[in-house]
């Protein structure tokens, strides 16, 4: 498997970028990513540390799953900044591709979520709640290789 610039690269090396769990998010999420809209994500800095996992960083290349598990897509990830939940800008929040317009629309669905039952377990804590102060990763991406044609 090559990337666009003609660069080889081994899916089985590579990391999965799972955006949600699998089902509709997932799903609406990893079309956003395919067709272009979604070039940004916000995780929060609790669920790597959870996982004993390092933050991401620049560089990084991972294969994008679908809701079935199957490859779509690789990513490279461009920008990392870790910043209190506070900090995240319309600018980003509009690049997750949500159609979200304000920190407002995307603070409430991004609270919904990591607040859900979902996240809570898969953090070991089914009373974690969010705040201003919550450090959460924002990364930017782009796709090197769109896998649904290989």
């Amino acid at each position: 498997m090559t990337s666009a610039s003609g660069e080889p690269f081994d899916l089985a090396s590579l990391p999965k970028a799972l955006f949600a769990f699998p089902g509709p998010l997932r799903d609406m999420l990893v079309a956003a990513v395919l067709d272009g809209r979604k070039t940004a994500t916000t995780g929060l800095v609790a669920d790597y540390e959870h996982g004993d996992e390092a933050l991401p960083e620049i560089g990084e290349r991972s294969v994008v799953v679908d809701s079935a598990d199957r490859p779509v897509a690789v990513i490279e990830i461009t920008s990392v900044r870790v910043v209190p939940l506070g900090e995240v800008d319309v600018a980003h929040a509009m690049a997750e591709g949500e159609g979200h317009t304000t920190i407002a629309q995307w603070r409430a669905d991004h609270e919904e979520f990591w607040h859900g039952q979902e996240m809570r377990s898969a953090l070991g804590d089914p009373t974690f709640t969010v705040n201003d102060t919550t450090p959460v990763t924002l990364e930017r991406f782009h796709v090197i290789a769109d896998l649904r044609a290989a």
